[in-house]
């Protein structure tokens, strides 16, 4: 099974963009998004063949969530079931058979740091919900999750140790999660390659230069690591200031 996941920076704005050519072309058997920033009834979106999730943010023009199955889910839940968390439309959670895909759109931290404390508390909460998931059957978790994990995750990683999306307390949650029994799935198939990048800065040209971030991920419970088939990062796909992740299982 193929899915796929982008972090749109508004579906209205990236459909002028090209996104239903690279939606029809990579043929996802799931594909999820995140930073919708729309409002239900804003988008007449027709997709045959696709059963389609929704979870807008209370808040217009703002966060939100998507996902887009072909197979009909067989649970869904939307947030994590605590108040703080579930006005922004971060998280979709679909149940099949043998396993979850759970969309997250994780808070940013912002500038000057004025989030972080929250974030925190949102990656805390996030893994006891992600464990307790785990603990029925595997998880593969995808999203704009805001933290470049290592050096190599970003292009200067020196100049930017104090800023949102890299700080210390932001790279031992991701660390911290991981030892918990998931794996990034792009790493597993890629440790070493660098300039793997999945965001870039609107300024300076910034993705012409190639002076990006990956901090999009499909990351998976362990116990799915023999039935990885293949990770890869679309960079030839523009549209927003993010750009498409995908990930292959046998499954």
């Amino acid at each position: 099974m193929k899915f796929v996941s982008w972090n749109v920076n508004g579906l209205r704005a990236v459909m002028k963009k090209g996104f239903m050519g690279f939606f029809d072309k990579v043929n996802a058997d799931v594909f999820c998004l995140q930073e919708i920033k729309l409002q239900e009834g804003q988008l007449d979106l027709d997709l045959p063949g696709y059963h389609t999730y929704w979870n807008y943010a209370e808040k217009k023009g703002y966060s939100g969530t998507a996902i887009f199955s072909r197979q009909p889910a067989l649970s869904v839940r939307y947030g994590l079931g605590i108040a703080r968390h579930d006005r922004e439309g971060r998280l979709i959670t679909l149940g099949f058979e043998d396993y979850f895909v759970v969309t997250a759109y994780t808070p940013n931290s912002q500038h000057g740091l004025l989030r972080l404390a929250y974030r925190l508390q949102w990656e805390d909460d996030l893994l006891i919900y992600l464990k307790g998931l785990d603990a029925e059957k595997p998880v593969i978790l995808c999203g704009d999750l805001n933290v470049a994990h290592q050096e190599i995750d970003l292009r200067n990683p020196k100049a930017n140790k104090k800023n949102s999306g890299f700080t210390p307390e932001e790279r031992e949650k991701m660390s911290h999660f991981l030892d918990s029994g998931f794996v990034d799935t792009f790493r597993y198939f890629h440790p070493d390659k660098a300039g793997a990048y999945s965001w870039w800065s609107y300024r300076s040209d910034c993705r012409n230069r190639n002076i990006g971030w990956r901090i999009d991920y499909f990351i998976a419970s362990q116990r799915l690591v023999p039935k990885l088939s293949g990770a890869k990062i679309h960079t030839d796909v523009w549209g927003s200031d993010h750009c498409p992740v995908e990930l292959e299982v046998m499954i």
